[in-house]
Parts: C-alpha cells; sequence; structure tokens
C-alpha cells in the first residue's frame, strides 16, 4: 500500500480508495413528490413533516435519528461497530444532530459548514479512515425546511414572503458508512450496498470566499464563488480537465447561483456545462413545485448524494464524479449586523473501483 498525497494547494490523493459501503436517506413530503421520489429509502407520511415529534427541531433530530437507523440496518451495522460520527445540521449549536443521535452513544464530532457539512463530514470522515485512525466512519447530515426558516428566515406562521431567487431548504437526512479498502481483523465488515464498489479517491477541501453578498436569500450567487475556487483547485492539484470527471454536481446553488459558477469559471476557461448538475435542482422539478431556485440545506446535497448520485456510479453510467456540496456562511446576528454572506464548499472525488 502506498501513502496518502497533499497534493497541490489544498487536495490530499488518497492511496487506497475510502469505500462507501452503504447509505440511507429519508426525507419530506415535499421531496418524495419531486421527481427523485422513487430513490429515497423512506419519505416521511405526515403532511407537516414532524416525524412524530411536537417542534420543527426535534422534527429534524428525529430525521437524523431515523437515517441512522436505515444506514446501520442497510449496511449490517450496530451503533458500537461504528468508531466515529461526523455530523452537522444548520441549527444554532447543532442541536439537530447532538440530540438526533444521543441515544446511539458514538464518539461524535458535531460539525458546522452549512450546506456544504456533507462535503466536510465525508472530507474528514474519509481523511480519518484513511490515516488508519478508524475502520468504520458514519457520515450524517440533515435540514428541516421549518426548522431552517425559523433559525434564518422569520417563523412560517408570519407568512413572510420570499423573492423568485430564493432558494427552498430540503426537508431529509441521510447517512454514509465509510471503511478501508482493507479492513482490519478486529472490525466488522459492512454489507455493501452496491453491486460495484464505490470509493473516495481524492478530496479538495475549500475555503472560505467572501464576494460581498449581502442579501441573505441570494444564497446561490453567495456560494457560487467558492463552488468556483474549489472546481478551479481540484483540476489544477491533480492535473485534470473537467472531461476527467463523468459530472460534477454542486450542492444547492439553484437557478440563479449556476449562472453565477458558470460566469466565474468562464473567466478562467474552464468549461462544465455539458457535465454539471445541481443537487438543489434535481431535487426538484422547478416547473410544478413551488420552490423558486431550487433546493438548498445540509439534507440536499446528502440525500441526492445517497438516494441517486451513487446509484448512477453503481450501474457503471458514471465513473468518477466532483462532489461539491455549498455553504453560505451567515447566521442571524451576522445578517442583523450588515455583514457579508461568505461561501465555502469542499470536493469530494467519488469513484466506481475496478478490481
Amino acid at each position: 500500500m502506498g501513502e496518502n498525497q497533499a497534493i497541490g494547494k489544498q487536495s490530499i490523493a488518497y492511496s487506497s480508495p475510502v469505500l462507501i459501503k452503504g447509505s440511507g436517506s429519508i426525507v419530506g413530503q415535499n421531496e418524495g413528490s419531486g421527481p427523485l421520489g422513487q430513490y429515497f429509502d423512506k419519505v416521511g407520511t405526515d403532511k407537516n413533516d414532524m416525524f412524530g415529534a411536537d417542534s420543527w427541531e426535534k422534527a429534524e433530530s428525529a430525521l437524523q435519528q431515523q437515517a441512522v437507523a436505515i444506514t446501520l440496518e442497510k449496511t449490517g451495522l450496530t451503533a458500537k461497530d461504528v468508531r466515529y460520527l461526523f455530523a452537522g445540521d444548520l441549527l444554532g449549536q447543532s442541536i439537530a444532530s447532538s440530540f438526533g443521535v444521543l441515544d446511539y452513544q458514538i464518539p461524535f464530532f458535531g460539525l458546522f459548514g452549512a450546506c456544504s457539512t456533507c462535503g466536510e463530514s465525508l472530507c474528514l470522515g474519509s481523511m480519518a479512515v484513511a490515516a488508519g485512525y478508524a475502520d468504520t466512519v458514519l457520515c450524517l447530515t440533515s435540514s428541516h425546511f421549518a426548522s431552517a426558516q425559523k433559525e434564518f428566515r422569520f417563523p412560517l406562521e408570519y407568512g413572510g414572503q420570499r423573492p423568485l431567487y430564493a432558494s427552498w431548504t430540503v426537508t431529509g437526512s441521510a447517512g454514509f458508512i465509510l471503511q478501508p479498502s482493507s479492513l482490519s481483523n478486529k472490525a466488522k465488515a459492512a454489507k455493501d450496498n452496491y453491486k460495484r464498489k464505490i470509493g473516495i479517491t481524492g478530496i479538495t477541501p475549500g475555503k472560505i470566499v467572501d464576494y460581498g453578498i449581502k442579501d441573505s436569500f441570494n444564497m446561490g450567487c453567495a456560494m457560487a464563488p467558492a463552488a468556483a475556487d474549489v472546481i478551479q483547485t481540484n483540476l489544477s492539484d491533480f492535473g485534470r480537465t473537467p472531461k476527467d470527471y463523468d459530472a460534477i454536481i454542486t450542492g444547492d446553488l439553484g437557478k440563479i447561483g449556476k449562472e453565477a459558477l458558470f460566469a466565474l469559471l468562464d473567466e478562467q476557461n474552464i468549461d462544465i456545462a455539458d457535465r454539471y448538475y445541481d443537487c438543489g435542482l434535481l431535487m426538484y422539478d422547478t416547473q410544478k413545485q413551488d420552490v423558486h431556485a431550487g433546493g438548498s440545506g445540509c439534507g440536499c446535497a446528502a440525500t441526492v448524494l445517497s438516494a441517486y448520485l451513487l446509484k448512477k456510479i453503481e450501474s457503471g453510467e458514471w465513473n468518477r464524479i466532483l462532489f461539491l456540496p455549498t455553504g453560505a456562511l451567515l447566521n442571524k446576528t451576522s445578517f442583523n449586523e450588515g455583514q457579508n454572506v461568505p461561501g465555502i464548499a469542499h470536493g469530494v472525488v467519488i469513484e466506481g473501483i475496478t478490481e
């Protein structure tokens, strides 16, 4: 086995793929009614997306709790088999995660990368596995439309109107089990959820990028510069061109952020238009569902990766993708103080593994 390599400005190439052995997803009613509805493991049956709870925040914790249960069941593992849990959400102090996973008693790293948290968790989780610090890692993220509106916008009861360039926070959660290509004798092998091995072969963690956007509804344009920076850096660090990827997929730039991303990349003579996708645009039918610019939230990229993107790799339709969850780094205090909305993105290279 070779050594993991730090390459270029900020990327890591793993000597052996960190395998994604399985994943589990759960979403709300609106997401289940979208184009990907048939692919999710579970769609909530409560039209208000309360998931048996009596508050929006508790409902999001219930999402995470169920996502962990689904993921563990599908991979044939128990909580005791998991060395570390990397999880995050959009709520203050990540309470959806801390209360959602409390009963599992897995050593816990609480994360916040806004809507990029799925990428952050996969980066950190795969680093822990690749370095030999863990045989089994669970990466987990969630978001809930109503809890996010309450946290960052206005309570739903207020009836505030959203501009057309605003996005719709996805109600959903997904978990991913990571294990090394060669498992130690002490660790229990997770059941493979995919007919073809799928692994993380490299990562490009992103930097905070601030283009002076102050409108908290315009998150697509706030995040697009960070996505452009990571795409450019990933291609440079790995010595690749866009054609070396079958798909380049952002988390939740939406229709407006997509245009901004293409304009920024065009300045660098980088064209990804023929292989570009956005999880927020895949999640909903923007012609039939009133979500304005598309989907957003931690749960957006996570559930689309779990339910749809990995299946594309499993089938052989795609062999290598650059998965790029994007986040807008703001909270109520920063917005009320008139600060900008910086963006962040994290790149995860995911491939079908040929033995």
